[in-house]
């Protein structure tokens, strides 16, 4: 018998950790303590108080409010992202591991190709055509993630199509996409859930980076990132200005990592 989810530990908090990162998000849709976007000379560079828990950044913007419309940012990038890279990769992966042959070999050497560009060169390839943007954060980051799903579902489909079961579909008269969209590709998505689920937070650390660099959200838009790099010149006034979008990250990769290993234990047919 398989572990009930809420008995396993890793799975629960990562579950817990990615449920206060969703709320975050969708509570400053409609609500945070102040405008993230509002400036004020007065009150800038100003330490965790009753009016900003967080404090202020340099343009007297509150901390907590971009941290919260951050989230928003984060989770965007990560489900459009993983999205865009699994729907690239799982697609090449059907028609390189069911067709075989010279298809099935020249598109592994386009993923190998394609796998040799991270996400942050095709970040700068993309940016030296295109303007810097959260939209170009997303197509690089799903460009980069293309490879490991189309890898993954080629190895299913080579395991799967010669499998008693759709031997005996086959015989029976039905077709390719009966084949695929009914007996194949359904036996392939635990493994393309762990594979998505593990992806976000890998997503969302290259968002951070690509704002960071100046390639992903771009002032005064809110970016746990791009406020990693504003703190970084008030470190020695206010640390806290660094630590709490710091923190955002690796508490919401954290979690992201604890629900994706959760996932695999749980869906792992060899746990018992």
């Amino acid at each position: 018998m398989r572990r009930r989810p809420l008995r396993h530990v890793t799975f629960t908090l990562g579950v817990a950790v990615t449920t206060l990162l969703v709320l975050t998000a969708g509570l400053s849709l409609v609500y945070t303590p102040a405008d993230p976007l509002a400036m004020s000379i007065a009150g800038r560079l100003q330490g965790p108080s009753a009016a900003h828990p967080f404090g202020t950044d340099q343009y007297g913007r509150d901390v907590l409010s971009r941290i919260m419309r951050g989230a928003v940012t984060s989770i965007a990038v990560g489900v459009i992202a993983v999205g865009l890279g699994a729907t690239a990769g799982v697609a090449i992966g059907v028609l390189s591991g069911y067709a075989g042959g010279w298809l099935d070999e020249t598109l592994m050497r386009l993923i190998d190709a394609v796998q040799g560009f991270p996400a942050i060169l095709s970040a700068l390839l993309f940016a030296a055509v295109f303007a810097p943007g959260v939209a170009l954060s997303m197509v690089a980051i799903g460009i980069a993630f293309a490879p490991a799903f189309a890898r993954l579902t080629r190895a299913s489909f080579l395991e799967l199509r010669e499998r008693e079961f759709v031997v005996a579909v086959r015989a029976l008269g039905a077709g390719d996409r009966r084949l695929i969209g009914r007996h194949i590709l359904p036996n392939t998505l635990p493994p393309l859930v762990i594979q998505a689920t593990t992806s976000f937070p890998v997503a969302i650390l290259a968002e951070a980076a690509l704002a960071y660099l100046g390639l992903g959200t771009q002032p005064p838009n809110p970016s746990w990132g791009l406020m990693l790099k504003d703190a970084q010149n008030f470190l020695s006034l206010h640390p806290s200005f660094a630590v709490f979008p710091g923190g955002a990250i690796a508490l919401t990769v954290l979690g992201l990592n604890l629900l994706g290993d959760g996932l695999r234990d749980l869906l792992d047919p060899k746990t018992v």
